[in-house]
């Protein structure tokens, strides 16, 4: 006597060297066919069969399934390209190019797992990336090779915050494909990933920021009044050389900072800012309208020396920081400068980044009212702001960035 066969065992059948089954589907355009399940053993088709059962009960199921890499293609053109920055869309295709596609583009979409992301991300953390991507093959191309290519491995393996980046961009383009019924799951979010230790960052105190500002005004630096908005506005490289001359008022004593300049690959595009609250005006302390009046000086001789050689890009306004001859400056620019005047002005080395975290410490010491400081901090609570007061500088160092603000001295 014959055992009785499981529910759905009637519909599997001996395929090669295993066995196949199929289950009658309704396509996302409303065809209606066969999909066919696959395994070396009857069970393993079974649970699949059963498994392709109720995706089909609960709508229609997709019969064609890209590649990894084929999807992130066409997910970067179709939904990144038309919805997000130009910089996020070369950012996430360098991920795509030099991470994610070399190492899990050929798996079928549906069928990554859990085990297969896990184990790349493993091999990116141990993986040398110059190796891997042929950095150094490239440089010797041009008779520059200085590491693998001479055999000499340099182990430059993926960062903490590369690996999340890299984590991040790929479980954006699975959550799309969710969407999309490509998949059920986005296994991208199951992964651990390295924890990331955050860099302590060591702003300069009140004096340092004096010294700093005191040599490059001394030096007539043109790029002072970009030094005087990192430090006391506390902005963003793209957004100081994005600055124009129209977002700035000198009688109410506010600016703008909308739009910003952006380096693109070989491209330099002018745009709004990150996000609406970047949009806000600004209260300009007398040291940040004294260096823009000075830098509106030192442009309008820069002009007269180039005469009609003075560029105006017209896609652009006229911006405050510009080249000898008018053309924008490349935002890149600022870390260069930023370093060799703080050599000249013989303080400690910080970015332009870190640099910002001096403002608060900066705006007490500059004697600006409390909340003016909430404004330009966006401190929601005025006891964050009245905390900062009670680290103010001596009196001193108080006197002399005052002193910055005068456009006599």
């Amino acid at each position: 006597m014959t055992s009785r066969r499981a529910n759905g065992e009637g519909s599997i059948f001996p395929y090669r060297n295993g066995f196949a089954a199929y289950v009658w589907i309704t396509t996302p355009s409303g065809k209606r066919q066969r999909k066919y399940v696959y395994g070396r053993t009857r069970e393993i088709v079974h649970g699949r069969w059963v498994e392709l059962t109720r995706k089909a009960a609960r709508g229609p199921v997709v019969t064609k399934v890209p590649a990894v890499g084929q999807f992130l293609r066409r997910w970067l053109e179709d939904t990144v390209a038309p919805n997000l920055a130009p910089l996020t869309y070369a950012t996430y295709e360098s991920h795509v190019k030099n991470y994610i596609e070399p190492g899990i583009g050929a798996l079928r979409l549906d069928h990554l797992r859990v085990a297969d992301v896990q184990a790349w991300l493993n091999r990116l953390a141990t993986q040398c990336q110059c190796c891997a991507q042929e950095k150094d093959v490239r440089r010797a191309l041009r008779g520059a090779a200085r590491c693998c290519a001479l055999g000499k491995c340099c182990h430059q393996v993926a960062s903490p915050r590369t690996i999340k980046d890299v984590r991040t961009v790929l479980r954006s383009a699975l959550h799309s494909a969710v969407r999309q019924e490509l998949i059920d799951r986005n296994v991208a979010q199951l992964v651990q990933i390295p924890k990331q230790r955050k860099r302590k960052i060591l702003p300069w105190t009140s004096e340092e920021a004096r010294r700093f500002l005191e040599s490059a005004r001394s030096d007539s630096d043109p790029l002072y009044a970009a030094y005087v908005l990192v430090l006391v506005l506390g902005l963003r490289k793209g957004e100081v050389f994005g600055l124009a001359w129209d977002a700035v008022n000198f009688e109410q004593g506010t600016l703008v900072p909308d739009h910003q300049l952006q380096r693109v690959r070989r491209s330099l595009l002018y745009r709004e800012t990150k996000t609406e609250a970047s949009d806000a005006w600004l209260p300009m302390p007398n040291v940040v309208a004294a260096a823009l009046r000075i830098r509106r000086t030192q442009q309008d001789w820069e002009r007269e020396v180039a005469g009609e050689i003075w560029q105006q890009t017209n896609d652009m306004p006229s911006l405050i920081f510009t080249g000898r001859y008018g053309t924008p400056i490349d935002p890149r620019t600022l870390n260069r400068k930023f370093t060799a005047r703080c050599d000249a002005a013989g303080v400690r080395r910080l970015t332009v980044h870190d640099a910002r975290h001096t403002c608060a410490t900066l705006l007490v010491d500059l004697d600006v009212h409390p909340r003016v400081i909430m404004r330009i901090l966006r401190h929601a609570d005025q006891a964050v702001t009245i905390k900062i007061y009670a680290n103010a500088s001596s009196a001193a160092t108080r006197e002399a960035l005052r002193r910055l603000g005068d456009i006599l001295h």
